[in-house]
Parts: structure tokens; sequence; C-alpha cells
């Protein structure tokens, strides 16, 4: 079962995000899936890298069109990406010492952070992109 469920609702309308927020789902289900079945950590830990990286590739080619256009919320933007992003470190650290596992809650968190975002803060931009030629 997916933690996740991708649908055209969360279409920002620009392709290439659209794909990378896929990308992000899948890693969020994989990462779900592992946690169900309780696989351990060495099994876990390179999904979780996946994960990281790709947000931060994600957030870095957003962050990009934003400069390339000036759109006027980058900078806002920006710092709900950076407190993603060290949440997502924080986590990623904790995990790897071992002083945190991943279980619902966090899994939860990074759910529903991500729908938010998508849903919230990244369809403010598509009017934006659209019509410098971004679909």
């Amino acid at each position: 079962m997916a933690l996740f469920n991708w649908n055209d609702s969360y279409s920002v309308g620009v392709k290439q995000f659209d794909d990378d927020h896929k990308g992000l789902v899948n890693y969020l289900n994989e990462m779900f899936d592992l946690m169900s079945k309780k696989k351990p950590k060495e099994e876990i830990k390179p999904v979780l890298d996946g994960l990281k990286a790709y947000t931060v590739t994600h957030f870095k080619n957003e962050e990009k069109l934003f400069d390339k256009y000036d759109y006027p919320d980058t900078e806002v933007h920006k710092e709900k990406h950076k407190e993603f992003v060290d949440k997502v470190v924080e986590f990623y650290d904790g995990f790897n010492s071992g002083k945190l596992m991943l279980n619902i809650e966090v899994m939860n968190f990074l759910k529903d952070w991500l729908k938010l975002h998508i849903n919230g803060m990244d369809k403010h931009y598509t009017k934006f992109l659209n019509a410098k030629g971004e679909f």
C-alpha cells in the first residue's frame, strides 16, 4: 500500500516539476514500504540517501527558474525549501547515527509537508512560469 497516491490534482502545470514531484512521491512510497516490512537500516539507507539528494536537486531546479525569471516569491519559497532540507538533514543524521528510526510519524511528516508544499507554495508559481513559456 502506498503512503502517497499521486493524482493530477497535485500537478503544478510545469512538466519538469511534476516529474520531480512524482519522483519524490516514489521515494516516500519506497521508504514507507521498507518501513512497513520492517526492513533493516542497511536497506533503508540507500533510499533515504536518494530522497535527500533528489530533494536538494529538485529544489535547486525550481530555484534556478525562479532566479532566471525573477519570480516575485523567490525568497519566501527558498526559505521554505531550506526549512525542509534542514528537517530532512536532521532526520538523516539522526537515522545514520542510530538516534532516530524511520517510523510512521516521520513518514507522515514528509508526506504532509510535500502535499502542502505542492498544493500551496508550488501552485503559486504555475501561472507565472507558464507565462514565461515553462509548461
